[in-house]
């Protein structure tokens, strides 16, 4: 039955071990506070789903009318809000937050974000072309895409040419990674391999769609109800040398 995913921050890449010792890349990804911000019905709005919310924001830069949802909801604003479809029967009430152990060690995951943004980028780099020889008459442009079209029949360049352009800053899917660890306390999941983005970026993960299920997967998923829990500020150690003086 299809589930809520999670929305998590992209921390980084990192390398972890197995037990025989296996060098794994991995990426590391936070769940930042990762709350259920509202859900929709079919009575209501004709489809089932659930909003998540991750990162916390400064009510200042927060528009009246999200804190008054966010309020509403029993939860603190957001910086980023992702819509999730469900099944009917697989709701999380409002105000839930999600656990990181929502996913289980070696399952399969589709990973979906913003890839990095590259700018104006030539062929070569954006479509790998070949670019021109090095000698025998080309000057200057053996970086170039060469030809664009025809003579003059058609007499014009069709549209989806490969040319130089903008590279990056769009939204990408990658299908089948594996869940290589997860750490609930932290709130943090860590997968096989890369995902779309630069570090900070905002990953949607969902069950993967295609492939071999995984049958003991918690259901509706894996969430609590009590507030996201925050580090306390340690109190300053005393210099043991002037307490003796």
């Amino acid at each position: 039955m299809l589930r809520s995913g999670l929305l998590a921050k992209k921390l980084g890449m990192t390398q972890v071990y197995d037990d025989a010792g296996n060098h794994i890349p991995v990426t590391v990804l936070s769940l930042e506070g990762c709350q259920v911000v509202a859900s929709k019905t079919i009575a209501r709005d004709g489809y089932t789903a659930l909003q998540l919310g991750a990162g916390d924001a400064k009510p200042k830069r927060v528009s009246k009318a999200e804190r008054e949802r966010f309020a509403k909801a029993g939860v603190t604003p957001k910086k980023k809000c992702v819509e999730f479809r469900i099944a009917e029967g697989n709701e999380v009430a409002v105000g839930a937050t999600m656990l990181a152990d929502h996913f289980v060690p070696g399952q399969k995951i589709d990973a979906a974000g913003v890839t990095v943004g590259k700018g104006f980028a030539g062929a070569m780099k954006r479509h790998n072309f070949g670019g021109l020889r090095a000698t025998h008459g080309v000057s200057i442009s053996h970086r170039s895409h060469g030809s664009t079209g025809q003579c003059q029949d058609p007499g014009k360049v069709f549209k989806g040419k490969k040319m130089a352009g903008h590279m990056g800053a769009v939204r990408r899917t990658v299908q089948n990674l594996e869940v290589a660890r997860v750490d609930a306390e932290q709130g943090l999941v860590m997968i096989k391999g890369a995902t779309p983005g630069a570090k900070g970026a905002w990953i949607e993960l969902r069950d993967a769609t295609k492939g071999v299920k995984v049958d003991d997967l918690p259901m509706p998923g894996k969430f609590t109800m009590d507030a996201p829990k925050k580090e306390a500020p340690k109190a300053p150690v005393a210099d043991k040398k002037g307490e003796e003086e």
